[in-house]
């Protein structure tokens, strides 16, 4: 017992001894291919350069249809069942780049002229949407 009246109790615990010729655990790293070095919209298109030099040009009309916020593209519950509210009509507006904003080392996040600013998109899926 303890000087304060608790009974101590030590357990040992044999753990497992690294061997030598084990491969060590890699750490946790981004498993996307490729990161984009610079963005620039020219004219109705955002042109996108990969830091493998590849290119991609994607239309910004199809960028924005292909949101993927929950406001756009609903969201499944634990059930699978989707909830989406009613589609909104787009306006000239929303096809309007103002700017973007680079989220952690996998995303960008666009702002566009209607305010609409909640969609991520991952480099990933920026390189499918310029590939297809």
């Amino acid at each position: 017992m303890s000087r304060w009246g608790h009974r101590i109790v030590l357990l040992w615990i044999n753990l497992p001894t690294r061997r030598p010729h084990a491969r060590r655990r890699r750490t946790f790293r981004y498993c996307g291919c490729v990161r984009p070095v610079d963005l620039q919209v020219i004219g109705e298109e955002l042109a996108i350069k990969w830091d493998d030099g590849a290119e991609s040009y994607i239309r910004l009309d199809m960028l924005r249809r292909a949101c993927p916020c929950a406001g756009c593209k609903g969201e499944v519950d634990v059930m699978g069942d989707l909830h989406k509210g009613p589609d909104r009509p787009l306006s000239p507006l929303s096809f309007k780049w103002v700017r973007c904003a680079q989220v952690g080392t996998y995303a960008i996040q666009p702002i566009w002229g209607d305010g609409h600013s909640t969609g991520l998109f991952s480099f990933d899926q920026l390189r499918r949407l310029g590939s297809g």
